[in-house]
């Protein structure tokens, strides 16, 4: 069974946090380099909050000291660290002129795929594609600017599977999720602006006990605080003014992490899939 590490402890235990403890909760969260170094008197003063506030946090958490949480956050950090990259990219502030534009925006998305490394833990991957490829039903939700990643990977999920259930760009069908079960998968894409349609369809998924897993901007998002999983984009809106590209990163890491899990029975479906293809004649090579 895998250790919870300090973000998971404070997703589980969020909702039930004093107001004054879930404001120094966000800020260890977007924090962890300073988190990991600071006093409790330091974390006071940055959050406006006492520090019987901060000690607080740490019992709630259910640690026995603020040493023992800062601990965690360290190691939290480190392992964030570790993942990182020496490549050095475009500064922000630099001008972009009409003949380096593409060369700029070629540069702003590999900033993007170097910054999903800090964000993605590949555990979280690999318990993704295995719960996919167990799950019995897949309902796969994303509304308005999201919708486009969330077709995207339904239609990946059906050249590997069966029973794949996908969200209109606007709202989704109530009866749709009337046979999901707790062997069942809800994914649901949301970023900010945050639909209320996501939220309605997070709350419907925990009512059918099916798994909920979120792909979002920050593991304290509305949606990231109910899942059992939460696959994080950054929330640096700047860098991520496109969202398309982070959601179609993080989804085709899951297709291959279910390539790698069930290879035998995915290769059967997808020669099944090319034998209707070849029989009806949908593609012209």
């Amino acid at each position: 069974m895998l250790t919870k590490t300090f973000l998971d402890l404070i997703r589980e235990k969020f909702p039930n946090l004093s107001p004054g403890q879930k404001k120094v909760a966000e800020f260890l969260v977007a924090s962890l380099e300073q988190s990991s170094l600071y006093t409790i008197s330091q974390i006071g003063r940055e959050v406006g909050v006492s520090e019987t506030t901060v000690i607080r946090l740490a019992y709630a958490l259910g640690l026995n000291s603020f040493s023992e949480m800062q601990k965690m956050i360290r190691q939290e950090w480190l392992s964030q660290k570790q993942s990182t990259t020496n490549s050095h990219s475009m500064s922000e502030k630099e001008e972009v002129t009409v003949t380096n534009f593409f060369s700029h925006s070629i540069e702003q998305e590999k900033k993007i795929l170097d910054s999903l490394r800090n964000q993605i833990r590949e555990e979280d991957i690999w318990r993704t594609a295995e719960l996919l490829i167990r799950a019995d039903r897949i309902f796969i939700g994303g509304f308005r600017e999201t919708y486009t990643a969330a077709y995207w990977l339904s239609y990946k999920l059906n050249q590997l599977r069966d029973n794949i259930y996908v969200s209109s760009p606007t709202g989704y069908i109530p009866e749709t999720l009337c046979n999901f079960s707790e062997k069942s998968v809800v994914l649901l894409m949301s970023l900010p602006r945050y639909s209320k349609e996501a939220l309605i369809l997070a709350d419907q998924a925990r009512k059918e006990r099916a798994t909920l897993i979120a792909i979002t901007d920050r593991h304290l998002s509305p949606i990231g605080q109910l899942a059992s999983i939460t696959l994080t984009t950054g929330e640096n809106t700047e860098i991520f003014s496109d969202h398309v590209l982070p959601l179609l990163s993080i989804s085709q890491l899951i297709v291959m992490g279910m390539h790698q899990r069930d290879p035998k029975n995915i290769r059967e479906r997808q020669e099944k899939m090319e034998q209707i293809y070849n029989h009806t004649g949908i593609f012209i090579e």
